[in-house]
């Protein structure tokens, strides 16, 4: 299908088999976090994850969309604790109660498949890190619940926003869904945060993110000095989930749900799944 730009939004309209290569795409990068999942154990490094992440991605035939994207160094974002978003792989090693983002983004036969998840590392994780986990997972999922054509992006926004700060924490700013396809990152910007009614109003075809950052503390975050890593200004513990999705006739589809059925953790061992 020809790709249909929306007024000065130039937000794209997709077709059938767009929705077919967004599939496959959602489903390879599911599967890498799956893959994973046993992995996150104390001792191993964020780096170590990455390169198994990496070795995933491109043993199915795709590659990792972040490696080289405006100059980051890595194909995963792995975010511990107070990392927001935008964690770099590297020498730090997990400990027993570290709570983590893993964000992966695949390009399959020239599409996207991004979605990150939470872990909890150990057996020893505070009962706080658990509810913000928990209500994190949920946000997203009130918002998808939202995504149907004629709502709004703010729509989304709201029913997350309202979510998160009835359990007294707080959502960022700073950061947003996108659109992506084709392209990594385009419009729309999808906020979680706003007023009903409000913003684009969606379409069958669009294809965007919703990818809720969620901290226990206030919503301020500080970029560090390699330019990437965002953390929380007052070091509070930030969670975030992450799925894709297209907009359909009567509500949406995700693309990147777990073939093994895991959502939030603790997820099962590998012969109990």
């Amino acid at each position: 299908m020809e790709h249909t730009d929306l007024d000065s939004h130039r937000i794209r309209l997709h077709g059938p088999e767009d929705f077919e290569g967004m599939r496959r795409a959602g489903r390879l990068a599911a599967e890498t976090l799956d893959f994973i999942t046993p992995y996150v154990e104390p001792g191993i490094t964020t780096g170590e994850l990455d390169r198994l992440c990496e070795r995933f991605i491109r043993d199915h035939g795709a590659i990792p969309a972040p490696l080289g994207y405006r100059g980051y160094p890595k194909a995963t974002c792995i975010s511990v604790n107070h990392v927001v978003c935008h964690g770099i792989p590297g020498d730090k090693r997990l400990r027993d109660g570290d709570a983590l983002n893993i964000d992966v983004t695949v390009i399959l036969d020239d599409w996207h498949g991004d979605t990150s998840r939470m872990y909890l590392c150990g057996t020893t994780i505070a009962k706080e890190t658990r509810r913000l986990v928990d209500v994190t997972y949920e946000s997203l999922m009130i918002g998808i619940r939202k995504v149907r054509p004629g709502a709004t992006l703010g729509d989304i926004g709201h029913a997350i926003q309202v979510y998160a700060e009835s359990h007294r924490f707080s959502v960022v700013r700073d950061f947003c869904g996108h659109g992506l396809g084709r392209v990594f990152h385009e419009p729309p910007s999808v906020l979680h945060f706003g007023r009903p009614g409000q913003g684009v109003v969606l379409r069958e075809g669009m294809f965007f993110t919703i990818e809720p950052m969620i901290n226990a503390g206030r919503q301020d975050v500080k970029i560090l000095g390699d330019g990437w890593t965002a953390v929380t200004r007052d070091k509070s513990l930030s969670a975030q989930f992450e799925h894709s999705i297209g907009v359909t006739t009567d509500g949406c589809e995700i693309f990147t749900l777990s073939p093994a059925g895991h959502t939030k953790p603790p997820y099962p061992a590998a012969d109990d799944a």
